[in-house]
């Protein structure tokens, strides 16, 4: 390992040895030795030493069954560790340059207004950015709340530790506080015993913002303002709010059947809750800072000159909060209180027009020293925020949506609107849309699934509008899927206008989507509707697990390109809604490169993008990588949106359509047309085990009785990545990428990899995925899980991964993959000797568990542990 990465090596030698000394303390030394025997070997196995490997396998297959759940958890446990390491290294003050960038905001300011932007246009650009990142908990964050936050205070004390005035004893101290975390870690269960509900979702959610988000967001300001002011000499406002937070968790219902209004509806109260409750924080802290008596006319005029007219108005908040609370409190116990909403902080106003006084007040009372410090920060934090501290998002199934009509118009005696072609159901819902007489008679009794979306519109129609972000229709297809939610939303009485977000989200629907969006468009009831506001959400999971990657990546592309088009010519503003995953199979990747590589236009200063499970915690989960993560999305869409990049050449064009129809082929051949794929994938990967692991709160399929085609995208790419094929994240892309290299394009590949922003992060995606998988482990798999029959499947699929690995070595001209971000390949290094021996004792593991249909309880827990490790190593899962 390089110098540069000294200090991450010795924190990470750090935990390793406290957790070492743990266990011996908790177990025994023979046992610790057979761990670091087994790892040692696995190092040794890495660098291609059979006997190795074999001491390894034979060692793992010889553990007892009271042996297997302490190994599991003790390599898993050092996985968990190894990430905080690396996790505080970004943020150490010992943090190497290569790896620690300078602050981007800062750097894009000054290549900004060094040359190609003029001060007014940036300054512009920065006070509108309506950057909004919506909290998914949906895909797999396999750690528990409780082991989440033990992580996060190991990182306060390897911060503390940096403290070069430290006295030994504090030192002491302070490596005393590790141990007892560590411990701590060691003896809490990893696996959840039950599966968690779409409330503990939204609390999980919930709590990343109270630990960490809500410092976040007032320092990142702060920071910004600096910079600013120190480039232009002028301040940002003080209501600016460039990024805000929108959630999924307890409004995502497509193919949840838990997710109802009612669990929806606490879900809201719970949000409105926790953000009453940190108001009441700040606003009890400010009571006693704010002592001062100089205030200006207005303030003094509505406290009666008072002597603390500051302490005066903010009493008056903190009662009212406090009534909020409680008010809260007795609606999420089940009640229905009566209340007095003046007693109460119930619209945004209520908190913002006081706090507004009291900040002009002491500005003008040449108190501004004062007022720009924690009131200015809980301004911040009411412009982000709001008093609903997370805009929810509604998500169904369109056809939820038609079967509702089809269920009334059949009970009506109309014929049943399914069955209806798009023209006869436009006709039926503008003639609903625009007449006077309500549609459901009040005698109708709905069947319980058309119930359930009346009462989910019903809900929405009794929100404040900005307790909701939009209502987003899963599997969108044509413009009657999102006048049909309109419909839905005008008969339930919803008084304003919630905005409706068609998802596009396979390849023929994202190919589509601009026919769709102009015949929407070209409806002058909608357009007066929108009011020249349009968002659309672009799919990536179940578009690459339709098509593969590539192929997606370019319809994706290709699909904005043209959403952008059309809305310029019906003067429309389109913000564009990316329902990215954390992994690369699903459309996941660092936020910066992907924001950029976007089609030029196609930001313009808005964004709406999903931040998913674990990958909330890795970059949101501590206070000073959140201000990272802030500055790095804030300085990405000004990029894209101040200096767009170049439209691709024409025979750029051509060639991605090329690699895209090859990908395709060269995908579908395999999943959708090879008739040993399924009973292949089910054989070699833990598909079938990952049901009983207690994950997320949503069913792993659409339908109960469907087959692979209705598997979520999610456990699809978490499968693959436990086998270690990564298969769904480079299937067709390799195989596109050597027909075109020999069709005699590679000169053209590399120009494109060079100059072509998306061109150059697909490679970069495919690097990294093609560097984490390992076909000698997935071998393994085959050879422990796999008929003898169906190993020729397997063979095929390592060999085109390997032929995909020479096209891209080929095209990038390296020696190795990811020779480029060598931090990234350290990454991936430093964690393959604790992940590999989960791998084959995971594989181990699922032979016995599918022979032994009574599988003991250590058996089960340990395969649990196994997939949870190698989750925590890859860094992603779903």
């Amino acid at each position: 390992m390089a110098d540069m990465y000294a200090s991450l090596r010795s924190n990470v030698g750090t935990l390793g040895q406290i957790l070492g000394d743990t266990i011996r303390t908790h177990l025994d030394e023979p046992f610790l030795d057979k761990i670091e025997q087994i790892r040692h070997l696995a190092k040794s196995s890495r660098q291609g030493n059979d006997d190795a490997r074999e001491q390894m396998l034979t060692l793992l297959a010889a553990l007892p069954d009271d042996e297997l759940v302490p190994f599991a958890k003790a390599f898993n446990q050092f996985l968990n560790l190894a990430n905080i390491a690396e996790q505080f290294h970004t943020i150490s003050r010992n943090c190497d340059e290569l790896v620690c960038v300078p602050d981007p905001v800062e750097q894009l300011l000054g290549r900004m207004l060094s040359g190609p932007v003029n001060q007014e246009k940036m300054l512009e650009c920065l006070e509108s950015l309506d950057i909004d990142l919506v909290l998914t908990a949906h895909p797999t964050e396999i750690s528990r709340r409780t082991l989440i936050q033990k992580y996060s205070a190991v990182v306060d004390s390897l911060q503390t530790l940096e403290n070069p005035q430290l006295t030994e004893r504090e030192k002491k101290q302070h490596h005393l506080r590790l141990r007892q975390l560590i411990a701590q870690i060691w003896h809490t269960n990893e696996i959840r015993h039950e599966r968690p509900t779409p409330v503990d979702e939204a609390r999980w959610g919930l709590s990343t913002i109270e630990a960490s988000l809500w410092q976040a967001v007032p320092d990142f300001l702060r920071q910004l303002n600096e910079q600013v002011e120190e480039r232009t000499g002028k301040q940002i406002p003080t209501d600016i709010a460039p990024v805000r937070f929108s959630s999924w968790m307890g409004g995502d219902r497509d193919g949840n059947p838990f997710v109802t209004a009612t669990v929806t509806q606490e879900v809201l109260d719970r949000n409105r809750h926790t953000a009453a409750r940190l108001y009441l924080k700040d606003v009890v802290l400010l009571v006693n800072e704010l002592s001062m008596e100089e205030a200006n006319t207005e303030l003094l005029a509505l406290t009666n000159n008072s002597h603390e007219p500051y302490r005066d108005v903010l009493r008056s908040l903190r009662h009212k909060l406090r009534n909020t609370i409680d008010y809260l409190n007795e609606r999420l116990e089940g009640h229905n209180p009566e209340t007095d909403v003046k007693e109460l902080i119930w619209h945004k106003d209520d908190l913002e027009v006081p706090l507004t006084l009291l900040y002009k007040s002491l500005t003008e009372s040449r108190m501004s020293l004062i007022a720009n410090g924690l009131l200015l920060d809980m301004l911040r934090r009411l412009a982000c925020f709001g008093i609903h501290m997370l805009r929810l998002d509604i998500r169904q199934d369109a056809q939820r949506h038609s079967d509702v009509i089809a269920e009334l118009t059949r009970y009506l005696g109309m014929g049943d609107y399914n069955h209806w072609d798009e023209s006869e159901k436009q006709a039926f819902l503008l003639r609903e849309l625009t007449g006077k007489r309500p549609l459901i008679p009040h005698n109708w009794q709905p069947s319980d699934e058309v119930a359930e979306v009346l009462k989910t519109t019903a809900l929405v129609a009794s929100q404040p509008a900005q307790a909701l972000g939009s209502y987003v229709i899963s599997m969108a297809s044509q413009p009657s899927d999102v006048l049909t939610v309109l419909l839905l939303l005008k008969e339930a009485g919803c008084p304003h206008p919630m905005r409706v977000v068609p998802l596009f989200e396979t390849l023929d629907d994202l190919n589509n989507s601009a026919n769709c969006m102009s015949a929407l468009f070209a409806i002058d009831w909608y357009r007066g509707y929108c009011k020249g506001v349009q968002e659309v959400m672009i799919g990536y999971s179940d578009s690459a697990k339709d098509a593969g990657v590539m192929a997606a990546a370019w319809a994706q592309y290709r699909a904005q390109e043209t959403l952008v088009e059309i809305c310029k010519q019906a003067d429309i503003k389109l913000t564009l809604f990316h329902g990215r995953g954390g992994t690369i199979g699903r459309g996941g990747g660092p936020a910066h490169k992907a924001i950029l590589s976007q089609p030029p236009g196609s930001v313009d200063g808005r964004i709406r993008v999903t931040e998913q499970g674990e990958m909330i915690r890795f970059k949101f989960g501590l206070p000073k990588l959140a201000v990272q993560s802030l500055a790095l999305y804030t300085s990405a869409v000004m990029e894209a949106t101040l200096l767009p990049p170049p439209a691709p050449k024409p025979e750029w064009r051509d060639a991605m359509e090329r690699l895209a129809q090859d990908s395709v082929q060269a995908y579908r051949a395999i999943v959708r047309e090879e008739p040993d794929f399924v009973a292949y994938f089910r054989a070699a990967t833990p598909e079938v085990e990952l049901g009983k692991l207690p994950l997320g709160s949503r069913p792993a399929k659409r339908r109960v009785d469907g087959g692979i085609e209705s598997l979520r995208a999610i456990p699809w790419i978490f499968a693959w990545s436990q086998n270690r094929l990564m298969l769904p994240a480079w299937l067709g892309a390799g195989e596109a990428l050597q027909a075109a290299t020999g069709r005699g394009e590679l000169e053209l590949l590399q120009e494109m990899e060079k100059s072509w922003p998306f061109f150059e992060t697909r490679i970069s995606m495919l690097e990294m995925v093609y560097a984490k998988a390992e076909p000698n482990l997935a071998k393994y798999y085959e050879t422990c899980l796999v008929p003898s029959e169906l190993h020729h499947l397997g063979e095929e699929l390592r060999a085109r991964m390997a032929s995909g690995i020479k096209a891209v070595l080929a095209l990038t001209e390296s020696a190795s993959l990811m020779s480029h971000t060598p931090w990234n390949r350290e990454s991936i290094e430093l964690r393959n000797p604790y992940i590999d021996p989960l791998n084959f004792l995971q594989a181990e593991l699922l032979a016995r568990t599918r022979k032994d249909e009574a599988a003991t309880s250590n058996v089960e827990l340990a395969l649990m542990l196994t997939i949870a490790g190698v989750a925590a190593g890859m860094r992603n899962t779903g």
